[in-house]
């Protein structure tokens, strides 16, 4: 440590011998304290570890507690400290809660007519946000969150600083991620030389999987606004909502051969914008190129960085009326770093360059602000009268099937500021009736085009930006498509959504608050408590139950008791095979879980299985093993943690792939393959000793691209095969028609979440000349230069439609129809009878595009395939998802598919796996 200490210390004199003005000519008040004066380090010239963040913002705190306050908003998964600051005047920091209300004035034109509206705006400040280090191993921004903080605080004699101080409240948010950034911190000391390395290459720079872009689970953050799946999304939502900032910037950075990205953003945009967001990206970028001019760095605009997806930091703002941008700095992922053209950048460079942006984006809230906040008010009148106008006027969500996840997602509706209200009564509507706990929204209110962002079936991207995919793809260009195109959240959630043409009347109560399930047991029983399966409360009591070591039973077929149908998979839990507690564990575990728990006092059925038929038998607890770091996709690993441990309650023992050479397998009843390539991690040996363990009883569950290594022909564990092209789908000569609802993707795209990027198939060179060919037209050349053999396009993400066969083990509680994100250009043959089965398909190609824009090939060929297939082998079972059910943990969907994959499985291994045939095997 004291070595590593020496080289840290020579790095900062030496980096601090060459350091430069960061806002030339400025004089600081010497009151307030530099980064270096608290650190022991100039800015710059090291890469401040997360702690280093908050002691330097406590520091200035307590340096000028009038005109900086510093908040904390959350903890981290690994229990780190959340903050925000806000800078401004004292004046404006003494009124800051007043500020607050007014904002929130303007937010609600019902309660604030236009005249009220106009004198607030006459003199109230704007509300900016500055949020930096969303991605961990992103470093630069996070100092320039210090320098910035310091430079409104510090700076002397610079009006255009005291009047932004005077006329903007800047809040900041300097290390969103601090649990990534430490992974990132950490892997550079560890491989720090004595003076920083410049090769790109060099370990220093080179991040060991899963890298510090990512939380603690491996969550992209930047992907998690609209559905709010962690903490730190959830914590920043509930801040910001307090000041609905009239402009929120994201700051992050790209790779190192690149200039520096601002406002405006490329197309596709959401169609949910106004005309007056879109103006507003102009001033912003305007202003920003003057100072990055004034210090001769480039700069780009209008390409890469969409305005599409809800779920980045930079949509939210979006959808409440403020504005929000992307700013993308070309990154040194170290000290320093000799780029293609061999300039030498350093990481002060990129600090400053994000710090000036900072200050820039600074000068322009001030110079728009009554411009920034009439076009706010504006937006939420004309939310209102659109709300008012148009043919939906209400979103409602029965709260049947899976009520919780429907009572999950009106929540989370809540949770971004939508006025969600629920029935306290029966209502109709249109003719149709809506039980008691239904949900209600209303699209006159200011939230609206938010609720269409969220809500809507499909969100269609620009007729002419996709006629320059077809283009492309035509071409084999990479598309311009940055992330997924369907996400709608009913789908993803399983529920019911339906729009109607009048508000409901009724009794109705607001809902507000983040989602805690309840459950209830209907009284004490003498013979047995029954889940109903199939939704995710039944999930958390089935996992919460096995913890407590309670004996639990599940029926393989349906049943009627006392005239209620109970789902394949019901859950029983027999009082006599129980110890005397079991009442009491069954109250706690049920209210806890949200499960419905039905008490009975008979064992008899009307019809259907009894309890003790050959169709009921026990759950057993399994110890869950699951492969860790590489060749796994990190994501894909993170997020299936994730659901496991922290949405359902179980624990996982993840294993690092380069360790199963000495696994003792027999310890485990499950082992999970996330997405990956697993092609060659591991050896024969280990491989055949996985097939001896499946055989011997366990449940082998493949995820993604990991179908491909399961059923590639040197392990056989799964009878499917990765498909190439269909030449009856194959691309036509002139650019393919798009689809009505859409796709994404080029054979360029990289390897997602669920599927790896693989190359098409080889084919053999010819030999000698070619034979003559004659082209009469120009579409006989475009023929003539297509692949005789390639893979589909990749797909970005779209959500689709697969049907349940219900006659399995691993389809028990299912729907008839899930909805399933599609990623990447993985397509697979199905498993033929002797082999084993396919028990979810995706729907016909009519009806297979649920949300999201699909290559008009992949919907033909996708039709009819596969989302999950399984093999028994020997004793035990394969389970293959061709799509990871887990995708960024918000596809609660297809939850209790996954959980029956993992803990529903008996034994027998039949190769179909239908009741029937356990029957006959048993």
């Amino acid at each position: 440590m004291r070595k590593l200490l020496v080289s840290l210390s020579l790095l900062t004199c030496a980096l601090s011998a060459q350091q430069a003005e960061f806002w030339p000519g400025t004089q600081y008040d010497q009151a307030i304290p530099t980064v270096e004066k608290v650190l022991g380090y100039a800015i710059g010239t090291r890469i401040a570890p997360p702690a280093d963040i908050v002691k330097y913002f406590e520091a200035l705190a307590a340096a000028a507690p009038a005109r900086i306050q510093v908040h904390d908003y959350a903890r981290t998964w690994e229990g780190r400290r959340l903050i925000y600051a806000v800078v401004s005047s004292e004046e404006n920091i003494r009124n800051l809660e007043t500020i607050k209300a007014n904002q929130l004035k303007l937010a609600d034109p019902r309660k604030t007519p236009a005249a009220e509206a106009k004198q607030l705006m006459a003199t109230m400040p704007a509300i900016l946000s500055l949020s930096y280090g969303v991605h961990g191993n992103e470093i630069s921004s996070p100092d320039a969150a210090m320098m910035t903080a310091y430079h409104l605080l510090a700076a002397r004699g610079d009006q255009m600083i005291d009047n932004v101080l005077k006329h903007v409240v800047v809040v900041i948010d300097p290390s969103q991620n601090p649990d990534g950034r430490e992974r990132f911190v950490q892997n550079f000391q560890v491989n720090l030389g004595l003076l920083p390395d410049e090769n790109p290459v060099a370990a220093e720079r080179a991040e060991p999987w899963p890298g510090g872009r990512t939380n603690h689970y491996f969550f992209d953050m930047n992907r998690d606004w609209h559905a709010i799946t962690q903490p730190e999304t959830r914590g920043r939502i509930q801040y910001l909502r307090q000041f609905l900032p009239l402009v929120q910037v994201d700051l992050h950075e790209m790779g190192g051969n690149s200039s520096y990205f601002f406002t405006p953003g490329s197309l596709p945009y959401n169609p949910n914008l106004t005309q007056d967001q879109k103006t507003q990206m102009n001033w912003f970028g305007k202003n920003d190129a003057k100072w990055f001019d004034k210090f001769g760095w480039p700069y780009f605009t209008r390409e890469v960085y969409d305005e599409f997806y809800p779920g980045y930091g930079a949509s939210w703002p979006w959808f409440y009326g403020g504005m929000g941008m992307t700013y993308e700095n070309a990154s040194v992922r170290g000290l320093v770093l000799r780029r293609s053209d061999d300039a030498l950048y350093t990481f002060q460079e990129s600090v400053k360059k994000h710090f000036v942006a900072s200050i820039a984006t600074c000068e322009t809230a001030l110079d728009y602000r009554e411009k920034l906040l009439d076009s706010f008010y504006r937006y939420q009148v004309t939310a209102i009268e659109e709300g008012q106008k148009e043919a939906v006027k209400e979103f409602i969500l029965p709260r049947r099937g899976d009520a919780g996840a429907v009572d999950k997602l009106a929540h989370i509706l809540a949770e971004h500021g939508i006025e969600v209200r629920q029935a306290k009564a029966a209502f109709k509507n249109g003719g149709k009736d809506y039980g008691e706990g239904s949900y209600s929204v209303i699209l006159a209110q200011p939230r609206k085009r938010f609720i269409h962002a969220l809500l809507d079936p499909n969100t269609p991207m620009e007729p002419d930006f996709l006629k320059e995919q077809e283009r492309r793809r035509k071409k084999k260009l990479p598309d311009q498509i940055y992330d997924v195109t369907g996400w709608n959240l009913p789908m993803s959630f399983g529920v019911e959504c339906i729009g109607a043409a009048e508000v409901s009347q009724g009794s109705f109560e607001p809902v507000s608050g983040v989602y805690t399930p309840h459950g209830s047991v209907s009284g004490r029983a003498e013979v047995a408590y029954l889940v109903p399966w199939g939704t995710q409360a039944a999930g958390r009591f089935l996992t919460a139950a096995l913890r407590a070591d309670l004996r639990v039973l599940t029926a393989n077929k349906a049943f009627t008791q006392s005239g209620r149908k109970y789902p394949s998979g019901t859950l029983i839990v027999m009082v006599k095979q129980n110890a005397a507690t079991v009442h009491e564990k069954v109250a706690t575990i049920a209210t806890a879980s949200g499960a419905d728990v039905v008490a009975t006092n008979t064992g008899w059925v009307d019809d259907g299985v009894n309890f003790g038929s050959g169709n009921v038998g026990a759950v057993k607890k399994p110890a869950i093993a699951m492969v860790w770091d590489s060749p796994t996709s990190s994501a894909s690993a993170g997020q299936t943690r994730f659901v496991l441990e922290r949405q359902f309650g179980y624990p996982v023992s993840v294993i690092r792939s380069s360790s199963f050479g000495t696994v003792d397998f027999g310890k485990f009843q499950v082992l999970i393959l996330p997405s990956g390539g697993y092609a060659g991690a591991f050896s024969p040996a280990v491989t055949d000793r996985i097939k001896n363990w499946v055989r011997g009883g366990g449940v082998l569950v493949g995820l993604g691209a990991a179908v491909t290594y399961l059923s590639s022909p040197q392990v056989g564990l799964l009878g499917v095969a990765q498909e190439g092209l269909a030449p009856d789908t194959g691309r036509p000569a002139d650019a393919a028609k798009p689809s009505p609802t859409g796709g994404s993707a080029s054979a360029a795209r990289p390897a997602t979440d669920s599927t790896a990027a693989a190359g098409p198939p080889s084919a053999t060179a010819p030999t000698g000349p070619a034979p003559g060919k004659i082209f009469n037209t120009l579409a006989d050349y475009e023929k003539a230069i297509q692949a005789e053999r390639e893979l589909p396009d990749a797909v970005a993400g779209v959500l689709v439609r697969a049907k349940v066969d219900p006659e399995t083990w691993i389809t028990a509680g299912l729907p008839e129809t899930l909805y399933v994100l599609v990623d990447g250009r993985a397509i697979y043959s199905p498993a033929k009878l002797d082999r084993g089965s396919n028990p979810i398909l995706y729907a016909g190609p009519n009806e297979l595009v649920a949300s999201g824009y699909l290559w008009e090939e992949n919907r033909k060929q996708l039709a009819y395939k596969p989302f999950l297939t399984m093999q028994g082998e020997g004793r035990g079972m394969i389970v293959g998802f061709t799509s990871d059910p887990n995708f960024r943990a918000y596809m609660d969907g297809l939850n209790v598919a996954f959980l029956n994959a993992v803990f529903r499985y008996t034994g027998g291994g039949v190769r179909g796996g239908s009741e029937q045939e356990q029957e006959q095997q048993q």
